[in-house]
């Protein structure tokens, strides 16, 4: 793993916490462990998780993780 995707997860996880929810908060709302949400940011693929986390902090999944969505 790269410096920039570590980057990239820590930015994540602080926007959310700014948002007052977390990772957790999110495994929790959608009956998923942590652990799961986690890998997301890691490198997983997950559409639910990925829409979740994007929809908490009011963005397009798209715009997170474009190397993921590519057309």
């Amino acid at each position: 793993m790269d410096e920039t995707s570590v980057s990239k997860r820590e930015l994540i996880k602080a926007q959310l916490r700014s948002r007052g929810t977390s990772l957790s908060q999110i495994g929790r709302d959608l009956g998923l462990k942590p652990s799961t949400v986690s890998s997301v940011l890691a490198g997983a693929r997950s559409l639910n998780v990925e829409h979740a986390i994007a929809s908490a902090l009011n963005t397009k999944p798209e715009t997170l993780w474009p190397e993921r969505y590519t057309q």
